[in-house]
């Protein structure tokens, strides 16, 4: 599985809802090759670093296949017109959430990086697209994206590829994994829940998530 990256893009910290409430969402793309490092892409931020960024969330991935999508949901806003509408540092096509599994290890670049977790989305995307319901339409349709930890540093740009070269966990695609631990599977899915506490490439919060779903449901006892 290899494709090609159509753009590596960097945020600053902004004024967003107001200047209480800063924000570093919008992302632009860089035209030149950019340090990959355990805390992400070099020269990109985070706002407020206890719900974003951090290594388990060093670089956000979005997929641009989705763009006609929510072009067609939403309006063709003008947001859409090229990559970070999401807020995401690569974009590609030809993966996505179905095809792209927890602990996914891809060359990115001369970087090395692992899939760590689906994005958790929030009502920043909402208020980005001044739009109600963009979030709860990610949850639903599990177009969420993903998120890297960064295991062997290097450097990325525009027209790298992006290689699948290891796959310990194919019984895991994100959608899959979304559905378990946000999209309100758990229930159903007691033997996945129970499964998953085996998997240790999942991100601490989600680890957090799903011990709190297994004994919600009583599933490791």
């Amino acid at each position: 599985m290899k494709t090609e990256i159509l753009a590596v893009l960097c945020g600053q910290v902004r004024p967003f809802r107001g200047d209480e409430e800063p924000s570093a969402i919008g992302k632009l793309p860089v035209a030149h090759a950019v340090a990959v490092g355990p805390m992400g892409l070099a020269g990109d931020k985070q706002a407020d670093r206890t719900v974003h960024g951090g290594i388990d969330k060093a670089v956000h991935h979005y997929p641009a296949d989705h763009y006609d999508w929510w072009r067609e949901h939403l309006g063709n806003p003008a947001l859409l017109d090229a990559p970070g509408a999401f807020g995401e540092n690569i974009s590609t096509t030809g993966l996505d959430e179905t095809n792209v599994c927890l602990g996914d290890r891809f060359r990115l670049g001369t970087a090395l990086v692992e899939v760590s977790q689906a994005r958790q989305p929030c009502w920043k995307l909402d208020h980005r697209f001044g739009a109600k319901g963009v979030m709860a339409q990610v949850v639903k349709t599990r177009r969420t994206g993903w998120y890297y930890r960064v295991i062997e540093a290097g450097q990325v740009s525009a027209g790298d590829s992006l290689e699948l070269v290891q796959r310990p966990y194919p019984d895991w695609p994100l959608a899959s994994l979304f559905g378990l631990l946000i999209g309100g599977e758990a229930k159903d899915r007691p033997a996945d829940l129970r499964a998953l506490r085996e998997v240790s490439v999942l991100a601490e919060t989600w680890k957090v998530r799903r011990a709190k779903l297994a004994e919600q449901y009583g599933v490791d006892d």
